[in-house]
């Protein structure tokens, strides 16, 4: 399948005649045009190391395949302009600084950065804004050129859904429907007690001890402990936005107070800071619940339990009034996805502990209580609760009286790329196009292209 409706990289664009320099024993020169627009060398192979940087591999010719992506993007480039497409600065430049950090921190710096790209990070971040920019039109002029498949009707649906093999259409994983309610430990008195502890870490810092040696013994973070804390250098947007304030106040060796974050609590050691990277040490410990917290709640939601099938209480009044957990209380303790509002979860959707405990069960069946997490934080907070399993849909091929958002979306796509594909067949054939003969060789995925 063709890759239609995907922001190109284009890693960088550099003007004509800029620079000269070799790439496999030739010189930086235009190896295509598309219409008005050149493609270099120099961009083809900076590309490429960008693809191989990030771990990409193509069973074509990559640099083949490269350039056929970056023609591709020419011919929706010239439209845009014609259709005089807008970009808003806003966006780029909040994506060009995503970028920036993301490289920064994963290169280990900005001198790596340059060593690793061969430029100054200021040349590098006028390429790729430029990157950007195309990338932004090319998406808009992809979207307009598409704008027929977002006015499917149901009709067009039932059509897709008749014309397409059964083994085509999409399959519907085993989808669950449960109900909770959720009782939460004391969290205050556990958050005081890490609290406690960190301090004493701090103190005994303070007083000599090596933090990486505490990091190493008793921090929670397993991928830093085994360097003694350190994060290595990275960019501060990575990081929460308390946890880099509070890291880039410091001053090298200088340890942090305690600093909570959804992932816990931590205190901080300053190594070196750059800009806006830093590399830090930290001890992270998270809250622990005492078996008295868990044997209480179990004991309240074996009581509601005993309740609810004894009819003395209807399941969705019991977690209305008891459930702690403020989403699924105020449906009852249905569980919806807060960005769908689907009621309907696969497996990969539910929590491990909450899968294990319903794939046991029978429809209506309330399980025993049970310890699981929440939705808040990278890890999520300890939960303790019950469930019921309310419906399960067993796995289908999609059906158009139960499966109608599905297969809308699945006939929007196959419209979406059937229109994005045809302007590029039709665009091929009517742009001016000349390819070097370096390339004309290639194996394109398409026709057209050489003439």
């Amino acid at each position: 399948m063709k890759k239609l409706f995907i922001l190109l990289l284009l890693f960088p664009l550099l003007e004509a005649g800029l620079c000269a320099q070799r790439y496999d024993g030739v010189i930086d020169k235009t190896v295509a045009l598309v219409g008005g627009d050149m493609i270099m060398l120099s961009e083809i192979e900076q590309e490429v190391q960008m693809m191989q940087f990030q771990g990409y591999s193509s069973d074509r010719n990559l640099r083949c395949e490269v350039l056929e992506n970056m023609m591709t993007s020419k011919l929706f480039l010239t439209q845009a302009k014609l259709d005089s497409l807008n970009i808003n600065p806003d966006m780029v430049l909040a994506q060009l600084n995503d970028r920036v950090s993301n490289i920064l921190t994963q290169l280990g710096g900005e001198e790596a950065t340059e060593k690793y790209f061969g430029k100054s990070l200021f040349k590098l971040r006028q390429e790729w804004q430029e990157a950007i920019e195309e990338q932004s039109l090319v998406q808009q002029m992809q979207q307009k050129v598409a704008e027929k498949a977002e006015n499917l009707t149901p009709e067009d649906v039932r059509t897709f859904y008749k014309r397409t093999p059964k083994d085509s259409l999409p399959v519907i994983p085993t989808q669950y429907q449960i109900s909770q309610i959720c009782i939460y430990p004391d969290k205050e008195k556990a958050s005081l007690a890490v609290r406690e502890r960190l301090l004493s870490f701090r103190e005994r810092v303070l007083s000599g001890t090596k933090f990486s040696i505490l990091a190493t013994m008793y921090s929670e973070d397993p991928g830093s402990a085994m360097r003694g804390g350190e994060l290595g250098m990275a960019s501060r947007s990575i990081f929460w936005p308390v946890f880099s304030d509070a890291a880039m106040a410091l001053k090298p060796d200088q340890v942090s107070s305690i600093v909570e974050t959804p992932d816990g609590f931590h205190i901080i050691q300053l190594i070196e800071r750059k800009g806006d990277m830093f590399n830090a040490r930290h001890i992270l410990l998270k809250p622990k619940y005492t078996e008295e917290d868990r044997t209480r709640a179990f004991s309240r939601l074996d009581s509601l339990k005993t309740m609810i099938e004894a009819d003395s209480i209807k399941f969705f009044w019991a977690a209305r009034y008891y459930s702690e957990d403020p989403m699924s209380r105020t449906n009852g303790g249905v569980l919806a996805d807060p960005n769908t509002g689907s009621a309907l979860f696969e497996k990969d959707q539910l929590k491990p502990a909450d899968y294990n405990v319903l794939r046991n069960m029978e429809i209506d069946q309330i399980s025993a209580p049970f310890e699981s997490l929440d939705n808040e934080g990278r890890s999520g907070n300890t939960v303790y609760k019950i469930i019921r399993l309310d419906k399960i849909i067993p796995s289908h091929i999609a059906r158009y009286e139960d499966d109608f958002n599905i297969l809308q979306a699945s006939a929007k796509n196959k419209k979406t790329q059937e229109l994005i594909e045809q302007f590029v067949v039709d665009k091929i054939k009517t742009s001016y196009i000349v390819i070097d003969p370096l390339f004309q060789g290639c194996q394109f995925s398409r026709e057209g292209w050489v003439k």
